[in-house]
């Protein structure tokens, strides 16, 4: 397990150096010495409306057989409703998820962290409740949209504990909570 750890993130500083400066969501093939052909996606800055379509786009740009498909994240979160749909995305994809030393997910970054098969986390996940009730407004919870879908049913669809979205309720918008490596394993985000 421990190898395993350590190639991934010997990995994903061969696949930060292409994608490094990019924007917001990228995805690109990657040829590695050793893992072979590699799919890998880059979500950066804010997650926002659109981003979705750009994930989507990407990945049909490059269809094909892949030894590894990862996404790399480095978000402050953003667009709850937008991230569900990006972690379904992702999920039905057959993506791994890491987040690099020098990464933070927070935030609805964590729909996406925790959509990913396989979850490495070397920098920092933060949690706290989305700023508006409903998301990201209140006229956000259109019936049948990703936005009226509540966070418990989200992270069940994804195998990960409910009590991550009941931990994330209590948390004020305001604050951020870093967590740590057992709570990670706790919500099964490691």
């Amino acid at each position: 397990m421990i190898t395993r750890v350590v190639q991934t993130a010997t990995l994903c500083a061969a696949l930060l150096c292409p994608l490094a400066g990019m924007a917001k969501v990228e995805v690109q093939a990657v040829q590695h010495k050793r893992a072979g052909l590699i799919l890998a996606a880059r979500v950066s800055e804010d997650i926002a409306p659109g981003d979705y379509e750009v994930l989507l786009k990407g990945l049909v740009e490059h269809p094909g057989q892949y030894a590894q498909k990862i996404v790399l994240l480095d978000s402050i979160g953003g667009s709850r409703p937008e991230a569900i749909r990006m972690g379904r995305l992702l999920r039905e994809a057959g993506f791994d998820a890491l987040v690099p030393a020098s990464g933070i997910c927070q935030g609805s970054c964590v729909y996406l962290l925790a959509a990913g098969r396989d979850k490495t986390v070397r920098g920092h996940v933060g949690i706290h409740r989305p700023y508006f009730a409903n998301g990201d407004s209140a006229r956000a919870g259109v019936a049948g949209s990703p936005a009226s879908i509540s966070p418990a049913a989200y992270f069940r669809e994804m195998q990960i504990p409910g009590s991550l979205a009941q931990d994330m309720q209590a948390i004020a918008p305001a604050h951020m909570r870093v967590l740590s490596a057992q709570e990670l394993a706790r919500y099964r985000l490691d």
